[in-house]
């Protein structure tokens, strides 16, 4: 089976826990890797990372240039109209790689995603479509592109989620996190927002909660 490119990042034992993490547009994985050492995990939890690399496809916003994107978006603006097709093909690419760590021995109750921006839309569909038991979900500075048309998954409907955004985010609106934590909410999922003093990125702040949140997560 083919499986998207990425970065690898393993524990010194052998895994026994998983953490996809996506970029945003325009980026690839090795825009997040760099975190990994930040996070100080305890050695025990074993934790693999994967940072997949999204495909280079024209990006209409952009005037048609070639750049790694999980799907096309289509108009910037405030609810964003993205071709829904590429982004539910980027979904089925990741949940192969939820399977391949299956395979590899780490079970799906300890697999993590996280995604940034286009990837945490990607990651939103992917989690709550997802037909076996996930760890969790991390959305940051993103937004919840497929809520009108998602199938969610009965077996994912208490996966904690984590939506962070920036408070002063020019590009995926505040509001827009906002909005995902309320329909996540009102669907009875357990749904935490932290909003942090910054624009489209993230801070150390941030990533000693994302730090926190694995441990928790991992722990039980």
């Amino acid at each position: 089976m083919n499986y998207l490119p990425a970065i690898e990042i393993n524990p010194t034992t052998p895994a026994t826990a998983s953490v996809i993490w996506l970029h945003g547009l325009g980026a690839d994985g090795n825009d997040f890797a760099p975190i990994v050492p930040e996070l100080k995990l305890p050695e025990e939890l074993a934790v693999r990372f994967i940072f997949p690399h999204a495909p280079s496809i024209p990006v209409t916003i952009n005037g048609g240039f070639v750049m790694p994107a999980w799907y096309d978006i289509l108009e910037m603006n405030i609810e964003r109209k993205v071709d829904e097709k590429q982004l539910l093909a980027s979904s089925d690419e990741i949940e192969k790689l939820i399977e391949r760590e299956i395979e590899r021995g780490v079970p799906s109750e300890r697999i993590i995603l996280i995604g940034f921006s286009q990837g945490g839309a990607v990651a939103y569909q992917t989690a709550l479509s997802y037909q076996k038991p996930l760890a969790g979900l991390l959305a940051l500075s993103t937004y919840f592109a497929t809520e009108d048309s998602i199938q969610l998954s009965n077996v994912n409907k208490h996966l904690p989620i984590f939506i962070q955004h920036g408070l002063q985010d020019p590009v995926v609106l505040d509001q827009l996190g906002r909005k995902a934590h309320k329909t996540l909410n009102e669907l009875g999922y357990p749904c935490q927002y932290q909003g942090y003093a910054m624009e489209h990125n993230v801070c150390m702040e941030q990533i000693q909660d994302i730090r926190e949140i694995l441990i928790q997560l991992l722990s039980q």
